[in-house]
């Protein structure tokens, strides 16, 4: 199995992989164009100084594959035996020639030997070298661009090059074709949408509000399931899904939550909260990792809807034996990303002393105040079970970044991490309703439907939501989520299909082929198709900055699975066993095909369209449905 970049990439390529070689110039990645908002103003200063970064080919990709696999696949002998940190670092350290051979280049092009650096775990090569010189070596040209907001970046203009001979060494070189196309909104798409009066206007990452009587907010029944058509608690949550579990090894487990600065949670709210829904919690907060500089600093410019919703919902269904990291990423002034994060876990992946994209990634100590201690580098403890609800459009990055950032997720599986990423909340649209045009940039108007990031990586579970029927009960079958927020699925433009994912997509596709043209969506169906479960999203009950307020999105039916899978992982600790890790060959296997319920209903509009249709079996807008969570616990138990 080989999840390789598709050869469908719509807007953005990597080139192939050449067989002689050749000091001749070879086309590395292109894109056709710039992000939507960014325009170039003039040529960047030929004298002006350039950290230019080089990622090294990583060892042993090519079985990158067959490694999880053999501790993921429930019919592997090996299933559940993952790999220490030690082991990681070990066997996908790039190798001497990689480092030889660029280094060596770099010398050769007058580039002084004490201006070229190796990061500590040996992933990435730095030199500062004047804007001209890194235009000779990348044949390029590198330009000032400048986006609608007055904000400045040097940037190639549309593609770079590398000798033929270093193709084989080098995954990607930076700053070069990722921008800064977040200016818009924070760094990543917070997926949550309040039900009550707009509000955290000055936060445009939330999606707009959609105002409701604020009678339809007030303080919810602990334990009444009368009313979860209109509004979700932890009851509703725990009836819906089976989700009954007492925990009872704590000290063998964890769950973790990533949140990103200023998303900060409101003690005050998770008392008011637990008060009402779990009066034993009343008093207890999570346990806080900072990651370069994260604090949870509740100031002017805070935002608590996300960090309040993942966190009350998470500590409530685990209950008050089960701590809950919670990862509070970046200073707050500069938003950090999901490589600062992955920084944190993993020493190996970690690009201390330069490596990051900082169009993308935060920079640590903080050149702009804030944060000023080092780079959190492999500092950060792993959960078990990890719940991300921010969200990026795929079209953002350039294939080499999302591929190697997606490659760390199948390394942190393979030491037994399960990762789950909120699908998003715009259907088939990408972030603020905006879709692909001709070009490859978003825009309104546009007509291609826009997949998400991380959820088009194979080696991360994709979380979709659904809704109950309007006054629906408990008893009543779940549809796709259309309440406030449409759940976002589809096929990515950049990963192919996965194998364990071939049989569920391919019947999809030949069962209930979508109607549109091969222009609109990636119709190939050799693409990786997300998300792969579901959990309800709509309507929950959330104590916000002191009032009871109803919130929607894939961020509430993420950190739901993540509970259920704690407790998984908290049963086969009783037993002597480890943690399910990287889920997905699991799910999609016939032993579980029975563990969720399918959802036939409802569709994720967007682009001018209905969307895909929620169909039986798996499907782009729900994936496999949503957990039985008794029939999950027994079959998970089972395995080794």
């Amino acid at each position: 199995m080989r999840f390789t970049l598709a050869s469908v990439v719509l807007g953005l390529s990597i080139s192939a992989s050449c067989t002689h070689l050749s000091l001749s110039p070879r086309l590395h990645e292109h894109r056709r164009a710039a992000p939507s908002g960014w325009v170039p103003v003039r040529r960047a200063e030929p004298t002006a100084s350039l950290p230019i970064r080089i990622g090294l080919a990583q060892s042993n990709l090519a079985n990158l594959d067959s490694y999880l696999l053999s501790v993921s696949d429930p019919a592997s002998p090996s299933y559940g035996q993952h790999w220490s940190a030690a082991k990681i670092a070990e066997t996908f350290r790039p190798s001497t020639d990689a480092v030889d051979a660029v280094r060596t280049w770099l010398l050769a092009n007058g580039v002084p030997g004490h201006a070229i650096k190796l990061a500590s775990g040996g992933a990435w090569m730095h030199a500062d070298v004047a804007v001209a010189d890194a235009e000779r070596l990348l044949g390029t040209q590198y330009h000032v661009y400048q986006h609608s907001d007055g904000t400045e970046q040097v940037a190639c203009a549309d593609k770079y090059h590398l000798p033929e001979h270093l193709r084989a060494h080098v995954e990607l070189v930076l700053p070069t074709l990722n921008f800064d196309v977040d200016r818009r909104a924070a760094k990543a798409r917070r997926s949550v949408v309040s039900a009550v009066a707009p509000r955290d206007a000055r936060s445009p990452s939330f999606s707009p509000s959609f105002p409701v009587p604020r009678s339809e907010a007030q303080q919810p029944d602990p334990s009444s399931v009368e009313h979860c058509g209109s509004v979700i608690t932890p009851a509703c949550v725990r009836a819906l899904y089976g989700f009954d579990y007492n925990f009872t090894t704590p000290s063998n487990n964890s769950i973790g939550i990533v949140e990103y600065s200023p998303e900060v949670y409101l003690p005050k709210d998770l008392d008011m909260f637990f008060q009402n829904f779990s009066s034993s919690l009343v008093g207890t907060r999570p346990n806080l990792i900072s990651i370069d500089g994260g604090q949870n600093n509740v100031t002017i410019g805070a935002y608590l809807g996300e960090a309040d919703l993942d966190l009350q919902y998470a500590m409530a269904l685990v209950g008050e034996s089960q701590t809950v990291n919670l990862y509070q990423t970046g200073d707050g002034l500069h938003y950090a990303s999901y490589n600062n994060f992955l920084d944190a876990l993993d020493g190996s992946y970690c690009t201390y002393e330069g490596g990051d994209d900082p169009a993308h990634d935060a920079v640590f100590p903080d050149p702009q105040g804030g944060y000023q201690g080092p780079e959190s580098c492999g500092t950060a403890p792993l959960s078990h079970v990890i719940s991300t609800s921010y969200t990026y459009d795929e079209e953002a990055f350039t294939p080499a970044y999302m591929q190697r950032q997606c490659n760390e997720y199948a390394k942190l599986g393979l030491m037994g991490v399960t990762f789950l990423f909120s699908s998003g909340d715009f259907g088939v649209a990408g972030y603020d309703n905006e879709c692909l045009i001709s070009n490859g940039t978003l825009a309104k108007g546009g007509s291609k439907f826009v997949p998400t990031w991380p959820s088009t990586c194979p080696y991360v579970t994709s979380i979709g939501a659904t809704q109950l029927p309007a006054g629906g009960s408990v008893n009543d079958k779940e549809v796709a989520c259309q309440t406030l927020i449409s759940s976002s699925g589809g096929f990515s433009n950049v990963f192919a299909l996965p194998d364990y994912q071939k049989s569920a997509v391919q019947t999809f596709l030949k069962n209930y082929p979508p109607s549109y043209p091969s222009a609109v969506w990636n119709a190939t169906g050799l693409s990786r198709g997300f998300p792969d479960l579901s959990a309800n999203g709509a309507n929950y009950s959330v104590a916000d900055n002191g009032t009871w307020t109803k919130l929607s999105g894939t961020s509430a039916s993420t950190p739901v699975i993540a509970a259920m899978l704690a407790a998984v992982n908290d049963a086969r600790a009783a037993a002597g066993k480890n943690p399910v890790g990287f889920i997905n060959p699991t799910i999609y296997s016939a032993s579980f095909a029975d563990a969720f319920h399918d959802i036939t209903g409802g569709t994720n509009p967007g682009c001018g369209t209905a969307g895909f249709s929620a169909q039986p079996g798996w499907d782009p807008v729900t994936g496999l449905g949503t957990p039985n969570f008794p029939k999950l616990l027994e079959l998970w138990k089972a395995l080794p």
